[in-house]
């Protein structure tokens, strides 16, 4: 199971007394998170979501409260933090920094219709729009820099046969990076995939899973969502969901000229991000008790992209 950081009952009820939410009735933690200690909490008050933040700079994490207070405050469905009496929202727990977060209602859906992709398009589009015009500041920590450099490192591992995809896409990305960095910018979640969003139905009551988030090219957290939502079991693409998301997303925010220039190569940098992230989760936790996704669900996405006839709609 992925907590990283378990938590006795006692240090638990120590931490939440604060908040004022009444008894703890039952907690556990979660198995899908793959980077972040997870729990479910149960409080006399309500449900809510409990987060031991175990990656990145401890610095960052104010980042990601108020792009969620601002969100919230914006109307998108997602999960906020919860201030204790004192009014503090980011706490520690365990030696971690700690974030308690209301518990959204729905349920994931592990395969979506063209109804669920049109959701996801236009909560897309609605974050970006929300956030353009002036976007909080935060560099991601596997941005494409990041890419060139632990590609660069992993192919002296790889297998002969693996090395001409990832040579070819650091490539690309090292060819059209002053491109990319021109791109039309917003916050982005950067993490979209499937177990990060919630429904009732058809119909979207949440997007979780904040901890990716950064600012940057609109069309690169496009590219990553569609690759996860529009997949088939080969890793080719479905193209009536994704001209389901697409054309829900370009609904609220149209596309530009140099977007639908790079998309092809977008869809295939954002396979790129998550074969090495995961190529490196499969080396630093082999052999303990910790989910790691498949990194070659991601090698077959990549090369399944190097040919790619869906084209963005609404150029302007």
């Amino acid at each position: 199971m992925s907590v990283f950081t378990p938590l006795e009952r006692h240090e638990l009820e120590a931490f939440l007394e604060p908040y004022g939410l009444g008894r703890l009735k039952d907690f556990q933690g979660i198995a899908a998170g793959s980077e972040n200690s997870n729990f479910f909490i149960s409080l006399e008050g309500g449900e809510f979501v409990l987060t031991l933040v175990e990656r990145g700079p401890r610095g960052d994490l104010p980042f990601f409260v108020e792009l969620l207070e601002r969100l919230h405050q914006a109307g998108l469905p997602v999960p906020y933090g919860v201030a204790a009496h004192d009014g503090e929202v980011l706490r520690e727990l365990a030696e971690k920094p700690a974030l308690l977060q209301p518990r959204l209602a729905g349920k994931h859906v592990q395969q979506p219709n063209t109804h669920h992709c049109a959701e996801i398009g236009a909560w897309l589009a609605r974050l970006h729009l929300a956030t353009h015009d002036a976007p909080l500041e935060r560099r991601s920590d596997r941005g494409l820099d990041w890419m060139l450099e632990e590609g660069t490192v992993l192919a002296l591992e790889l297998h002969d046969e693996q090395l001409p995809l990832l040579r070819d896409s650091l490539h690309e990305v090292s060819e059209l990076k002053p491109r990319i960095l021109a791109l039309p910018r917003a916050n982005l979640h950067a993490d979209l995939f499937l177990d990060n969003a919630l429904f009732d139905g058809n119909h979207l009551t949440g997007v979780i899973d904040f901890y990716n988030a950064c600012s940057g090219p609109m069309l690169y957290d496009l590219a990553i969502t569609l690759n996860d939502w529009c997949s088939l079991p080969d890793q080719s693409l479905d193209l009536p969901r994704a001209q389901a998301l697409l054309g829900a997303y370009a609904a609220l925010r149209p596309f530009s000229r140099a977007e639908a220039e790079l998309w092809p190569a977008m869809l295939r940098i954002a396979c790129l991000r998550f074969w090495l992230s995961r190529l490196i989760a499969a080396r630093r936790f082999q052999g303990r008790d910790v989910l790691v996704k498949d990194p070659a669900e991601f090698q077959r996405r990549l090369a399944q992209r190097q040919q790619v006839t869906l084209h963005l709609p609404v150029v302007l």
